[in-house]
């Protein structure tokens, strides 16, 4: 007598397939909302390009982009809607993608690294020594031109910088507790600085100049700029890419960073500069623009997650988006006068922020 051996049915066989792991499905819905927010910023480019005093028809703007970039389609469209945008707009909109990119990934970058929800590039001086830099070279003519505005507060920001390791530095280490409050005793101080040279110098449009841009705007963009903004953006992002492993253990602690070799104290060095040579780019761009490099990151990691990996993509992605926003809301909410950007940014940032202080307080 032969015993029959039970076959599993085929429904058996796909009960015993192992599902997707947690991971895998963060990191699916990662990349789901990465191109979703990918396709949304270039949409958003086109319709935002096109608001503004004079409107223009998003399907006009596809079609001088298309033109310009290359050289297809008949020239149905006046000469003065091909220069607005060409020549106003559209580099208005990438400089916003790339200078709210930037202040987003260098917010992610500085909250792992202190290990603070709350913080962001002005928290730890940097923004405001990035802007000392930038109004000494507009008021006193340091150099003249983007670049010579760009070194000027990366020299500014570097200094903020220093100074604040200094101030926390202990038993040659960095205390991370100690970083936030000698970066805001540092930029409250720096901010100071600032205002002294306003009041010292004997130029009026300069001072003026100064005021208008430290309350942050994208008014002054010329394609000139875009390429300082572009390369800096490409830089960091590529780098804290490079360093998303690195990152994610010095979020959790020292010690996990050790574990992977790496000195935290160092680390936090080189990326503090890094983050410094990027603000101080957007900075030299657009003035000091607030808020977005401290509400992205929040808003980053409730869609893909924490991992830096996933984390990054998606807070360039978003700051990118949320910029080029608040800039077509602040050209055109009170026209023809236009709303400096940084005030639209505290606006929008502070009941967001509220909202997040009371989640973190409540846990």
């Amino acid at each position: 007598m032969t015993a029959t051996v039970a076959r599993p049915t085929p429904q058996a066989a796909q009960k015993k397939t192992p599902s997707q792991t947690p991971g895998q499905r963060q990191h699916r819905r990662a990349i789901v909302w990465t191109v979703a927010l990918a396709g949304a910023l270039v949409v958003s480019a086109i319709v935002t390009i096109g608001l503004g005093p004079v409107p223009i028809p998003p399907d006009v703007v596809a079609r001088i982009l298309a033109h310009h970039l290359f050289g297809i389609g008949e020239v149905t469209w006046t000469a003065s809607d091909d220069n607005i945008v060409w020549l106003l707009r559209i580099p208005r909109v990438l400089l916003g993608i790339c200078v709210g990119a930037i202040l987003s990934i260098a917010g992610v970058a500085v909250q792992s690294l202190v290990r603070n929800p709350l913080a962001d590039p002005y928290l730890l001086g940097i923004s405001s020594g990035a802007s000392a830099g930038a109004a000494a070279s507009i008021l006193f003519g340091v150099g003249a031109g983007a670049l010579a505005l760009t070194g000027s507060a990366f020299l500014g920001a570097v200094a903020a910088i220093v100074l604040v390791f200094a101030a926390c530095r202990m038993g040659g280490q960095l205390i991370p507790a100690r970083l936030v409050f000698a970066g805001i005793a540092v930029g409250f101080a720096l901010t100071a600085v600032t205002n002294f040279l306003v009041f010292t110098s004997d130029s009026r449009d300069g001072a003026r100049a100064v005021m208008f841009w430290m309350l942050g705007s994208l008014s002054q963009a010329r394609w000139q700029s875009v390429p300082i903004a572009a390369a800096a953006l490409l830089i960091a992002l590529a780098t804290l890419l490079w360093w998303a492993r690195r990152l994610d253990a010095i979020a959790i602690g020292d010690d996990a960073a050790r574990s992977l070799g790496t000195n935290p104290s160092t680390f936090r060095a080189g990326c503090a500069l890094l983050v410094c040579f990027a603000v101080a780019a957007a900075v030299s761009v657009s003035g000091a623009i607030g808020f977005v490099g401290l509400v992205v990151p929040h808003l980053a990691r409730r869609l893909v997650g924490a991992t830096h990996r996933l984390c990054l993509p998606a807070a360039a992605l978003l700051g990118g988006l949320l910029l080029i926003w608040a800039d077509a809301l602040a050209r055109t909410a009170f026209e023809p006068r236009e709303l400096p950007l940084g005030i639209l940014t505290a606006l929008i940032g502070t009941p967001l922020l509220i909202v997040l202080v009371r989640r973190l307080t409540s846990h």
